[in-house]
């Protein structure tokens, strides 16, 4: 069985929800019963091939999420990682802190990557699935089904008919699919490497949707498409519609 190692982006300071997110990081603001970071641990834990979930976080808010861990009960081994960034202005950004856990655990083998504040009904089981499958780097979509709700505010992928991603646009005012870039990937091993070197090479970058285009452009990267729930929470709005959503759930 394929060993595959599981990254929780949590080292972002959510400015667009001050003062809410001031003295507390956005992945421990509670959703339904529990916090952000607890939904997706808790899909990642069910599933066998993944033996280790690292969860990097930026130093203002370390303390906080090892005090989370202390009162939580997984079997799987969770680890917390201080980026060591103090404030906003100073973030590695979602594709630096993939870089620095890499170089910081040593990391050569898939890796599965989900952002800290997505929330998402697809199943994770599925979606290694298919990474087995296509044997390559996969991303998932949700398909919004209508290009208005992805102008102007995500990313979008166009796939072919073999679901390889073979553009990617940021934010278009004219998309060319109603596929919006989920920050939720599984990575190659061979595709570790190449983004670890890039990385090392380049200044930082804060947009994943960056990293898929690169990704998409010099390796094989396959969408996931799905349609159930999807919550990218970087608003007010964004928080007040998941909460609403798994409010209804029950």
């Amino acid at each position: 069985m394929i060993k595959i190692k599981a990254i929780v982006l949590c080292a972002g300071y959510a400015t667009r929800l001050y003062p809410l997110t001031e003295n507390q990081p956005k992945p421990l603001l509670c959703v339904g019963d529990k916090p952000i970071v607890e939904h997706i641990v808790d899909k990642i834990s069910k599933i066998e091939e993944i033996d280790e979930i690292f969860v990097v976080t930026n130093h203002k808010f370390h303390p906080m999420f090892q005090n989370w861990l202390r009162n939580c009960n997984y079997k799987k081994k969770i680890k917390i990682i201080n980026d060591g960034t103090l404030k906003n202005e100073d973030r590695l950004g979602a594709v630096g802190d993939l870089g620095f856990v890499i170089k910081e655990e040593s990391l050569n083998e898939d890796v599965l990557m989900i952002a800290g504040d997505n929330l998402f009904g697809f199943s994770l089981r599925e979606f290694l699935k298919y990474f087995k499958e296509k044997d390559s780097s996969v991303l998932a979509f949700c398909d919004l089904k209508q290009k208005e709700k992805v102008a102007n505010r995500l990313g979008v992928g166009i796939l072919n008919e073999d679901h390889q991603v073979i553009n990617f646009e940021e934010k278009p005012a004219h998309p060319q699919s109603t596929l919006a870039a989920t920050c939720c990937y599984i990575f190659s091993q061979k595709d570790i490497r190449k983004i670890s070197e890039y990385i090392q090479k380049n200044e930082k970058w804060d947009n994943p949707g960056d990293l898929a285009k690169w990704l998409a452009d010099r390796s094989n990267l396959h969408g996931f498409v799905f349609t159930e729930h999807w919550f990218d929470i970087g608003s007010f709005e964004g928080l007040e519609e998941a909460s609403k959503y798994f409010e209804e759930k029950g």
